[in-house]
């Protein structure tokens, strides 16, 4: 911990991006943040290994993971602003990039308030990185022109209406904590005549304990039981699925010559 003196200021805040999981994701200005760091707040989904980056910081488990929460938001948002005034530089650690529905926007309001200097390191978001390194591209020519990226679930627990409007258009969806909902957002995208669309559900996107389950909206259910997949997974549905079975298709191929 640096000598700080808390009378002299209420300390700064850096929200940063730890990335989809991969610790060689991360970026280079999110590891300067991390080794200048006073005092980190860490969420479930980071990759401890990050942490080792943070050689001169008091370190804080913050997260939640199924609903089990370490702190409640607001009592994470008090103890940055303690950990401001008592440490100095606090970096808020968060999984993917903190404004893809990561709550960072809020934490960054509620410090400014209280005075404190705030900045914030994008991420990787994991809802294009994630397909992405399973060769699965949001857009390609010719599949789809745009992508929705979407929460299943509202503040009320119930399906969000996004997926009933994004399952009209022709644009890839990425749906993020959505694997509960699984059945509802399949019979949205069955009601729209998509059953035979393509699914790609990933899970531990980047880790090495990644799965990868690809079906249609009419099959997908089925095999995420047969795989046993469950969260954190994200879910990919579009023509653009196609293309990591076609890339895989070829380099067998090419493994056969």
């Amino acid at each position: 911990m640096s000598n700080y003196n808390e009378n002299t200021s209420k300390g700064k805040l850096t929200v940063v991006g730890a990335g989809p999981g991969d610790v060689e994701l991360i970026t280079l200005k999110a590891i300067k943040a991390l080794k200048s760091a006073d005092a980190v707040l860490y969420d479930a989904l980071v990759n401890p290994e990050l942490l080792d980056y943070c050689t001169n910081a008091d370190l804080l488990y913050v997260g939640k993971r199924k609903g089990c929460y370490a702190f409640q938001q607001e009592q994470i948002n008090e103890l940055i602003v303690q950990y401001g005034k008592s440490h100095g530089h606090v970096v808020r650690l968060k999984g993917g990039d903190p404004f893809i529905f990561g709550r960072g926007a809020e934490e960054m309001e509620y410090a400014a308030k209280q005075g404190m200097e705030v900045a914030m390191v994008p991420g990787l978001s994991s809802s294009v990185s994630v397909p992405a390194m399973q060769n699965i591209p949001v857009t390609k020519r010719g599949s789809a022109e745009s992508f929705w990226v979407i929460t299943a679930t509202t503040k009320e627990h119930k399906l969000s209406k996004d997926v009933l409007t994004a399952a009209k258009s022709n644009a890839t969806v990425v749906i993020l904590m959505g694997m509960h909902k699984l059945g509802q957002i399949t019979e949205v995208f069955a009601n729209e005549g998509k059953s035979e669309t393509p699914v790609a559900i990933i899970q531990n996107g980047t880790r090495d304990t990644e799965k990868v389950v690809v079906a249609t909206i009419a099959t997908i259910e089925k095999e995420v039981k047969k795989q046993e997949l469950s969260s954190p997974a994200i879910i990919v549905i579009g023509e653009v699925v196609n293309h990591r079975t076609s890339l895989l298709e070829m380099q067998q191929k090419l493994n056969e010559v």
